[in-house]
């Protein structure tokens, strides 16, 4: 997996290079100090999956996500950082970035995560995901309680295959039933529906 690295912290930039590029599977194509350069970065050589940090100079990492998903909707961007407020939290979400997690998030789990990701998953630290926890319950008026459940382990993270196996269902079926749930609310994938979930959430 071909990534690359924003941050305008030095040794932040230098601990994720050296030891990301120990895993088999990752290389670290470059690092950049902010968001500006991402996107320049992005124009010249196309990484798979970029490490975003939000507070930065010249171009922060929520805007430089909305210009990237715009013009390279296949990079993935997962958002690494500091902050773990709801603000910074729904609006890296809705700028298009597919994952979330914290710098305190130690190297082996941070591996899994990117990998997560790149298989299709909707990422979030678990503190993270704690700050969003438990929305309205008038977010799923209209669907079932099956349904329900399964929107939940959607936002927690799960593919189609973890979510069939904690129901005991088949992976069919949940791939159908989610199919029917976007169509109940009018939405187009899985992030569009962890978004509305975390959006209906704040603002009920």
């Amino acid at each position: 997996m071909r990534i690359l690295i924003v941050d305008d912290d030095p040794l932040v930039c230098q601990s994720l290079q050296l030891l990301l590029n120990k895993e088999n599977d990752f290389t670290v194509l470059g690092v950049v100090s902010n968001g500006q350069e991402a996107v320049q970065y992005c124009e010249d050589v196309q990484p798979e999956l970029i490490l975003m940090d939000i507070q930065m100079p010249v171009l922060n990492g929520i805007e430089s996500t909305k210009v990237i998903k715009r013009k390279w909707p296949n990079i993935q961007i997962m958002m690494l950082t500091t902050f773990q407020d709801e603000r910074n939290i729904r609006l890296a979400l809705k700028a298009g970035a597919q994952g979330y997690l914290l710098k305190s998030t130690s190297i082996d789990h941070m591996a899994e995560q990117i990998r997560a990701l790149k298989s299709g998953s909707t990422v979030l630290a678990s503190d993270v995901f704690q700050t969003l926890m438990r929305p309205d319950q008038e977010i799923f008026k209209g669907l079932t309680e099956r349904e329900t459940e399964i929107v939940e382990l959607v936002v927690e993270g799960l593919s189609n295959k973890e979510i069939a196996t904690q129901l005991f269902l088949s992976e069919g079926t949940v791939r159908n039933v989610l199919s029917i749930i976007l169509d109940k609310l009018e939405l187009r994938d899985r992030t569009q529906l962890a978004i509305h979930y975390w959006q209906r959430k704040n603002h009920p």
